[in-house]
């Protein structure tokens, strides 16, 4: 009798110790998903700024797009570099 009440409450400490671990890797895995998301979005408007202004001419196409989308920031840069040195395949 006493064995089974040591073990539920063995079980019972293994499932919230499972559980915490659980809700720490979930709320990391939310924040990283948030960082990326509002990278993304951040390099969706830069595209768009940069496409207003008239010296640079980098087009609005889906290349640039996912250049823009996971690049962020640095996509953009990347395709601003492109566009002044000529390169074409954009």
């Amino acid at each position: 009798m006493i064995i089974m009440v040591v073990e539920s409450i063995l079980v019972g400490i293994f499932l919230v110790i499972l559980l915490i671990v659980g809700l720490i890797i979930l709320f990391k895995a939310a924040g990283i998903i948030i960082k990326i998301l509002l990278h993304m979005a951040l390099g969706f408007v830069l595209l768009f700024i940069v496409d207003l202004i008239p010296i640079i001419n980098v087009p609005i196409n889906i290349i640039t797009v996912l250049v823009a989308g996971f690049g962020g920031v640095f996509g953009v840069v990347l395709l601003i570099i492109l566009s002044v040195l000529g390169i074409s395949w954009l």
